[in-house]
Parts: C-alpha cells; sequence; structure tokens
C-alpha cells in the first residue's frame, strides 16, 4: 500500500480568500490548451490573428466549465441542486461532468465555427488533441482533493483516502484516468493528428478512445453514491454515457474516410 500524500486542497490563503488547487488545474488545462493551439493555428487558420485564438480558447474554456457544472447537476445530483441552488456556484469542491462539458465544447464550437466561416468538423478536430490536457489537470485535482476514488483493494499501489469514513485501501481511480485520459489520449490524437486526416476523424478517434478509457475505468472506481449502478448491476452513469460516444465516434470516422478527403490540422 501506497502512503496517500497529504496536501492541502487549498493552494493559497489570503484572508478570506482562498485558491483552490482544483481550480488551479483548470488555469492549467486551459493555459496548456492555448500553449499548443498557439502552435498548432498557422497550419490550421493562417490568415488568424492572435486574438481570435485567444477568443476560441475562452469560448471553449466556457463551454468546458458551464457545461461541466451544469452537466453534473442534471447526470449526477439534481435533487440536492433543486434543493439548495446556492452549491452550483460551489465548483471549488468538485462536482464537473465530463460528459456535460462536452455537450457545451460542441455547443460553443458551433457558435464560434458560424460567426467565423470554419466548418464546425473542422474546428472540432482542431480543438480534440488539446482537450486532454485539461483532463489530466481535472484527475490531478480529483487526486488533490481526495475525492472519486476507486474500489477498495490490495493491490501494492492502494492508497487510504483522507475523505473515505471507511478508511479502506483502495484504486487510485483518479490516477488511473489521469494516465487514460490525460497522458495516453494526448500522445494518440497528438500523433494520429499530425499527418493528413479526414475531417471529422480526428474528433471521431477523441470520442472512441475517451470513451473506452473511461468505461474501463469505472470498474474499480466507485459509482457516485446518489446513484450506485444504474443498469445490470455494474453499469455506472459515467459508463452509460460513454455508449453512445463510442458509437459515435466510430460513426464519425466511417463517414470520414468514406466521403472526406484527408487534411492536415496539425
Amino acid at each position: 500500500m501506497l502512503p496517500y500524500p497529504q496536501i492541502d486542497p487549498v493552494a493559497v490563503a489570503l484572508g478570506p480568500l482562498k485558491i483552490h488547487w482544483y481550480g488551479l488545474m483548470y488555469l492549467v488545462g486551459i493555459g496548456g490548451a492555448w500553449l499548443l493551439a498557439s502552435r498548432r493555428v498557422q497550419r490550421f487558420a493562417p490568415e488568424w490573428p492572435k486574438d481570435k485564438l485567444s477568443d476560441l480558447v475562452f469560448w471553449v474554456a466556457m463551454g468546458v466549465i458551464v457545461g461541466g457544472r451544469l452537466g453534473y447537476v442534471l447526470f449526477y445530483d439534481l435533487p440536492a441542486y433543486l434543493n439548495d441552488p446556492s452549491l452550483i456556484l460551489q465548483i471549488w469542491k468538485g462536482g464537473m461532468s465530463f460528459h456535460g462539458g462536452l455537450l457545451g465544447v460542441l455547443l460553443c464550437t458551433w457558435i464560434f465555427a458560424r460567426r467565423n466561416g470554419k466548418s464546425f468538423f473542422e474546428l472540432m478536430d482542431f480543438i480534440a488533441p488539446l482537450v486532454p490536457i485539461g483532463l489530466g489537470a481535472g484527475r490531478i485535482g480529483n487526486f488533490i482533493n481526495a475525492e472519486l476514488w476507486g474500489k477498495a483493494s490490495d493491490v501494492p499501489w492502494a492508497m487510504v483516502f483522507p475523505t473515505d469514513p471507511q478508511q479502506l485501501a483502495r484504486h487510485p481511480s483518479q490516477l488511473y484516468q489521469f494516465a487514460l485520459e490525460g497522458v495516453a489520449l494526448f500522445v494518440i490524437l497528438w500523433i494520429y493528428s499530425s499527418k493528413p486526416r479526414p475531417t471529422m476523424a480526428v474528433s471521431g478517434l477523441f470520442a472512441i478512445c475517451y470513451g473506452i478509457f473511461r468505461f474501463i475505468v469505472e470498474f474499480v472506481r466507485v459509482p457516485d453514491p446518489q446513484l450506485g449502478y444504474l443498469a445490470f448491476g455494474w453499469l455506472t452513469m459515467g459508463q452509460l454515457l460513454c455508449v453512445p460516444m463510442i458509437l459515435g465516434g466510430a460513426g464519425l470516422m466511417a463517414w470520414a474516410y468514406r466521403h472526406n478527403p484527408p487534411k492536415a490540422i496539425a
């Protein structure tokens, strides 16, 4: 068993002002995505000035934050938020949904594409390889918050999380998701998108790989207590939401290779 590193969830406290590591991880994800996007934008849209890229990053960030929070409220704990709507604003305590954030990004990207004369899927193919940076940073934030831990286990790297009332050694599922959704997904998409690909293909590969990685990790992650298992006694909400992602991603890739010529975006 490995000891859980005791990290204060509050990174900086200045009187009543508290800056949480969870919030800083979002800044890391957004900043990292902006830096990599600035390297890729000249091949995607060489006519864009720097402020146009900043606008895109801002729109996507708003989609992640607003969509992620509202997605968690709707998909995971609607009764609690209806009982106390002020909880919606307390994002430093966690409670963000990837699938809600994805829907937010899709909507914001569609609006941005229409306003700037770009194809929606060309823009999504440009954005997709940047997303794992934020996903990985977010999972580190979950780990520091000692939330979303895994099932009890006797693997040598199991940990006892301070927020676990049972104080059992558990899978550090946040780190599994960091490795898969952050590191592995970034490497796969970055390499794949470095060569000309049909429009929609990069977006499709993102949906497939994320869906598979998340579906796998959910087997060792404790489901949200207010939901538990939703189907067949073992499927979680996260897994159910990943099924249409995987199928949709496969459909996008099939369509892309049948109907669209290869196009480099990186």
